[in-house]
């Protein structure tokens, strides 16, 4: 079934309207009909199976035969701090993280980040990421859309994790795969966690000092192998999706 997201106030007592480039969607490339079921999100994990009532050049009318809660949403706040990548890295990996359950992500200007955007660019591109990451919640069935900040600076990252319960920053020189473990399984339900993936060339070594005093930042391995930063960070989400849903 078709999955789509509209904001709270869209929704009625018995209909929702979509509006938006979800219509040309619904109307001009998947070619649905009057009566043709969907499904619909409205960011509030509630979910609404409708059925297309009437359909305008800039609204879809669909009338709500059931309402229940979702369960798609990790029992805790995931934000991912993520050192910009080179290229359209950046693109696979809100696809990714966004399927794995990330709550936020936070581009980040890291030291060694090659990638240097001006306002203008900064703008556009986190225009793109947050289409991303809207198409990946659809497919993968999320009841809420993860929002993609604009690109901070690696203090202003800091400052926006240090309200964080729990934060992370893998690092290689980092040791102790045991003080790790630890780490993980401290994270309870309801609570948040604030990941720091460095860009291609890592962290320097004031950068993890810097975390450690401002945002209480604990350093962690992620084992004996070197991980690409469009890897680190979905190695991370992916085990704190096994110990907190399995």
């Amino acid at each position: 079934m078709q999955h789509f997201f509209v904001t709270p106030e869209q929704v009625g007592e018995e209909d929702i309207t979509i509006t938006g480039n979800d219509v040309n969607h619904i109307r001009n490339v998947l070619r649905m009909k009057i009566g043709e079921q969907l499904e619909i999100s409205d960011g509030n994990n509630k979910k609404y199976r409708c059925e297309i009532r009437k359909m305008t050049s800039d609204a879809v009318q669909a009338g709500i035969l059931e309402i229940y809660e979702t369960d798609t949403e990790p029992p805790c706040r995931i934000v991912l701090f993520q050192g910009l990548p080179k290229s359209d890295k950046m693109d696979w990996i809100v696809q990714k993280a966004v399927e794995l359950g990330v709550s936020e992500i936070v581009p980040t200007a890291a030291h060694r980040s090659v990638v240097k955007l001006d306002e203008k660019k900064a703008k556009k591109k986190q225009e793109r990421w947050q289409a991303i990451a809207e198409s990946a919640a659809k497919q993968a069935g999320r009841g809420v859309i993860p929002e993609v900040h604009g690109v901070m600076r690696f203090s202003e990252a800091l400052s926006y994790g240090a309200g964080l319960d729990h934060v992370w920053i893998p690092y290689e020189l980092a040791e102790g795969m045991e003080e790790t473990r630890k780490q993980f399984q401290s994270l309870k339900r309801g609570e948040s966690v604030g990941i720091f993936i460095g860009p291609e060339g890592g962290f320097e070594v004031e950068e993890v000092e810097k975390a450690a005093r401002e945002a209480h930042a604990e350093s962690i391995t992620l084992g004996k192998r070197i991980l690409r930063t469009e890897t680190a960070g979905l190695f991370v989400l992916s085990v704190i999706s096994y110990l907190m849903e399995a």
